[in-house]
Parts: C-alpha cells; sequence; structure tokens
C-alpha cells in the first residue's frame, strides 16, 4: 500500500467537490482524500476506479450538506469503488459501455442478414 501524504494530515474539506474536479490523475484522488491505495492494482485500473467513483458519487445528493459531510462521502465512494477493484478484475466489472456491450456471457444481438461478396456477383458472373 501506498502512504497518501493527507494521511499525516487532516483532509482539507473546504470547497471538496470543486477541489475534486479539478484534479487529473488518480494519485491525486487518493492523496486529496487521504485514502491508501496498492500503486499495482491503480496502474492497472485507474480508470475504472475513477469511472466507479464517479457512478457512485452520482447517487448522492450533496444539497445542503456541509463540506465534512461531503468529504466523508466523497472518501468513501473513492473506497468502495476501489475495493471493487483490489479482487477484480476491470473486465470482469465492465465499467465502460465498451466493455458492457463486448460482454462474452452476453448472447450476440441478432443482425441482418448475412450476404457473401461472392453470393452478390453470382449474378453477373452467370451473364
Amino acid at each position: 500500500m501506498s502512504e497518501c501524504s493527507s494521511n499525516s494530515r487532516p483532509i482539507d474539506v473546504d470547497n471538496i467537490l470543486e477541489r475534486l474536479r479539478g484534479l487529473s490523475s488518480a494519485e491525486e484522488f487518493f492523496h486529496q482524500l487521504g485514502v491508501l491505495y496498492d500503486p499495482q492494482i491503480l496502474n492497472v485500473a485507474r480508470l475504472h476506479i475513477l469511472k466507479r467513483m464517479g457512478q457512485y458519487l452520482s447517487e448522492e445528493d450533496f444539497e445542503g450538506l456541509p463540506d465534512r459531510v461531503i468529504a466523508a462521502r466523497a472518501r468513501s465512494t473513492l473506497e468502495r469503488a476501489y475495493a471493487d477493484f483490489e479482487t477484480a478484475s476491470p473486465l470482469s466489472q465492465r465499467v465502460f459501455k465498451v466493455l458492457k456491450d463486448h460482454d462474452p456471457d452476453k448472447p450476440a444481438e441478432k443482425r441482418g442478414a448475412f450476404v457473401s461478396f461472392d453470393a452478390a456477383l453470382k449474378p453477373f458472373a452467370e451473364q
């Protein structure tokens, strides 16, 4: 586990959502919220973890809550998202649409009839 520098001091909770919006790397989110992480897990699943965190945050209603409560909930969502990928692979979690659309456990979509190129040209070859 990597020790985040923000674990050595209290988390700055003022305008936490605005500050989170300005972050660009997964490590910054972990440091800002004081969440421990394993760099190996983060290197494999960073985008998946942040996407899942965003999904969890979208389920929250922060209206009228004090900054300290918002910060605690944001931290909790990051911890929860990270935990999702500690034992499961990004492929098994299928957070992104492209992975959901190509799930081998789901039957393939029925598409229109397939006509081979040879069959389409056959009428012209017989003339």
